[in-house]
């Protein structure tokens, strides 16, 4: 087992407990000093887990939302399907309740709620069966995914490889394997570099540190320093000055939600970088899963933007508070870029230039929103 292999078979971020009796992840609130697993059964600890980013990164609430409707919905004790029905509606309500931004979560959730409906001619204990094997075949399918998102990247990487010289990529937030089923979505073309021979000092990724919520220090860094990548990390307002000096010729950045139109929402300070490249003539790509395309929303302007604790930015790193009580805090999780800055949107299947709806619809993306 090569470095990166060893490192994707740690770091698989949701799975079951033992005898499916859990779900199994890795508490992201604790990296990078500390890398452990926890196990959690009930509706309570799940939803605390989504809302405080414990699990994070848009595919892998979905399949976190998948594995724990599953187990949920297997804890109710009766074999009457109108009663089961109704009690995993509620399961579906209250963990569609924890992030309101990332449309995976209602994707996934719908997806296994439509199977229970589809299915009401079935005895319960079948039921349950089947929505098991639905949320793994979800986690399947997003780590299929990302390959796909991956070898497009690694297209655009190709072109621009010069012999000798190393490539700068910039990212921002966490859209690595930490974020989904493997591979990430923005991370996904320097992996898939990786598996096409290249060595880790071939690319030089600069990570973002992505205040107020440091994922790109935390998550991103960690997890392409140890999968062998030459990794920088830089404060978020230093990422002009890399772009002046010449040492960024491609950013990929991840996504929440894509709009029909093709504005991105994304991690907060996302649409600042787009700006940049947009101004130092740098291809800027977002890496969007077909599930994240969102035909029903027209513009970003429709996107609901979940406002998080002012604590995050005031206290949490500190030792105390960094700022007088008195002064008020905004703390938007999310930004929407514009289409207009928007290089190219890398789907699954494919890669989908302005404008931005007809693409979508000329692949069937989003169709089923």
């Amino acid at each position: 087992m090569n470095q990166v292999e060893a490192f994707f078979d740690q770091v698989i971020t949701v799975k079951w407990g033992p005898d499916k009796k859990s779900v199994d992840i890795i508490d992201q609130s604790l990296l990078p000093g500390t890398l452990k697993r926890i196990q959690l059964d009930t509706a309570e600890e799940i939803w605390e887990a989504i809302k405080k980013l414990r699990v994070r990164g848009a595919p892998a609430i979905g399949i976190m939302a998948a594995f724990a409707t599953a187990l949920l919905a297997s804890q109710i004790d009766t074999e009457d399907y109108g009663t089961f029905a109704q009690e995993c509606r509620e399961i579906t309500s209250y963990l569609s309740s924890s992030r309101p931004t990332a449309v995976n979560l209602f994707w996934a959730l719908n997806r296994m709620q439509k199977l229970i409906e589809d299915s009401q001619d079935l005895p319960v204990a079948d039921i349950k069966d089947k929505l098991f094997a639905e949320a793994e075949a979800i986690q399947a399918e997003d780590i299929a995914i990302s390959r796909h998102i991956g070898e497009t990247g690694f297209s655009l990487l190709s072109e621009l490889k010069e012999d000798n010289k190393e490539i700068g990529i910039l990212t921002h937030c966490n859209a690595g394997t930490l974020a989904t089923g493997k591979y990430g979505t923005a991370t996904a073309p320097m992996y898939m570099a990786l598996e096409h021979g290249w060595p880790g000092d071939a690319m030089h990724v600069y990570c973002d540190e992505t205040r107020p919520l440091l994922q790109g220090a935390r998550l991103t860094a960690f997890e392409l320093s140890q999968a062998g990548i030459k990794t920088t990390l830089q404060c978020d307002n230093m990422a002009s000055v890399l772009m002046a000096q010449g040492k960024i010729q491609i950013v990929f950045v991840g996504c929440d939600r894509v709009a029909r139109n093709g504005d991105a929402a994304n991690k907060i300070g996302t649409n600042t970088v787009a700006i940049l490249a947009k101004h130092y003539g740098i291809p800027f790509y977002v890496c969007a899963p077909s599930s994240t395309i969102d035909m029903a929303t027209h513009t970003g302007a429709d996107i609901p933007i979940e406002m998080r604790d002012p604590h995050e930015v005031s206290d949490m790193w500190y030792k105390e508070r960094m700022t007088a009580e008195e002064v008020n805090i905004f703390n938007p999780a999310f930004d929407v870029t514009d289409h207009s800055l928007i290089t190219g949107i890398i789907t699954d299947r494919g890669l989908c230039k302005a404008p931005f709806d007809e693409a979508f619809t000329a692949m069937g993306l989003g169709l089923s929103q």
